[in-house]
């Protein structure tokens, strides 16, 4: 059928809906995105139909709600090419995915041991190794970046060495839409013996990853920003890595044997499972990458591209405004200022000619005392986003403009 963004506008009725009686124009995809009908219908499917407990249960419900879980464990393997099911662990979402790596890494980290983390990464990716460095004695060390917004790669080569046990990177930053070369970094990593840790956090919306062919030890990202609900996430890790964590959480699920004398656990993926998982959310995270299949990730990179570079183009036809990332190697997200003015003030005002963007720091502090900016104005695009929606981002935004000089 073609790509035909105002088909697949249909499919989210929240495109319709007003803010302060303007259209709806929603360029805050990169903190979270659209959920389609087709995901709302799995959704209240699931808690009209067969909302029930899984894995323990032999009643029918039981039963069916447990095959369509693991089903959408299933089709999270083959969206992501994990070797294994058991490879993907249902978590809340990616910070709870890097939270129980560096939990298990507590255990495997000596001092002297280092952690590199990058320049551009979101505190969700900064504060784990920072709490796991003050247990372990490990040290943290960061690739630093350029102006442009990219890693300097000679500088991440230099840090590397037998003492690097874990190296985590961004696959994308959320702050300036850099796309880092990961093939690069977890391949040098590794010849260092090195574990990795990529946050898909960002990518997985416009990518689509294939971990075998990275080779990544692990993997994780957040269904809420895929089309799909809040509170569900993804942690994909190599077998032999799950087998050496142990568990993150103690409860049901995650046992083989329970005494009070001694508790043996239960086998991947289940290890890191305990307790009642959010069901519905791990059967519409599935549902979400079908939908996102359907249209497919090459189409949906094309266009996102060109809604990229024309908006690039126009924002730049504004006198005082500055774009911050400018790499080439980047997607649909643009941070920017203009002039003195402060991006809330902006934010603010194009909020309430019903323009929905990001203001602030992005959970990206270091990002912009790099920069010595207190944040920016972030419009990041999706693929149900059009041109039209960026000329009135364009003229609102210059109305705001007029308004605070």
């Amino acid at each position: 059928m073609g790509f035909n963004v105002e088909r697949i506008r249909k499919d989210f009725p929240i495109l319709e809906r007003e803010v302060n009686g303007k259209p709806l124009i929603y360029l805050d995809n990169a903190a979270t995105s659209q959920t389609p009908q087709q995901v709302i219908d799995v959704i209240v499917d699931y808690y009209t139909s067969y909302n029930a407990n899984i894995h323990r249960g032999v009643h029918a419900l039981s039963q069916e709600a447990t095959d369509a879980y693991e089903h959408a464990r299933q089709t999270i393997q083959k969206h992501f090419n994990a070797q294994h099911p058991y490879e993907i662990i249902f978590t809340s979402g990616t910070t709870h995915s890097i939270n129980m790596v560096a939990n298990g890494f507590s255990s495997l980290l000596n001092k002297g041991d280092e952690i590199i983390v990058s320049a551009m990464e979101h505190h969700s990716n900064i504060v784990p190794w920072q709490m796991l460095c003050e247990k372990t004695g490990a040290t943290l060390k960061v690739i630093p970046m350029s102006l442009e917004g990219e890693l300097i790669l000679s500088e991440y080569d230099a840090l590397l060495n037998e003492n690097t046990k874990l190296v985590f990177v961004n696959h994308i930053s959320n702050a300036l839409g850099t796309i880092n070369p990961i093939e690069y970094l977890i391949e040098k990593a590794h010849s260092v013996g090195a574990a990795v840790l990529i946050d898909g956090a960002q990518a997985c919306p416009h990518i689509k990853p294939d971990v075998q062919a990275l080779d990544v030890d692990f993997y994780v990202c957040s269904a809420h920003k895929i089309c799909g609900p809040t509170g569900i996430g993804m942690l994909y890790g190599k077998e032999e890595w799950l087998n050496k964590l142990p568990p993150y959480q103690g409860g049901g699920e995650m046992i083989a044997e329970v005494s009070f004398d001694k508790t043996t656990y239960a086998d991947l993926p289940h290890k890191f499972e305990a307790g009642t998982p959010n069901v519905c959310g791990g059967i519409a995270f599935g549902a979400a990458l079908d939908y996102m299949n359907t249209i497919g990730f090459d189409a949906i990179a094309t266009y996102e591209n060109e809604l990229l570079n024309y908006a690039t183009e126009e924002l730049l036809k504004i006198d005082g405004l500055k774009i911050y990332g400018t790499s080439y190697n980047k997607t649909s997200v643009i941070s920017f200022n203009v002039g003195n003015i402060h991006p809330y003030d902006l934010g603010t005002l194009l909020d309430k000619m019903g323009i929905a963007v990001r203001t602030g720091h992005h959970c990206a502090q270091p990002i912009m005392d790099f920069y010595q900016i207190p944040g920016t104005v972030r419009a990041s695009f999706m693929f149900y986003n059009t041109k039209e929606e960026i000329d009135l981002f364009i003229s609102a935004l210059k109305k705001s403009i007029m308004m605070l000089s």
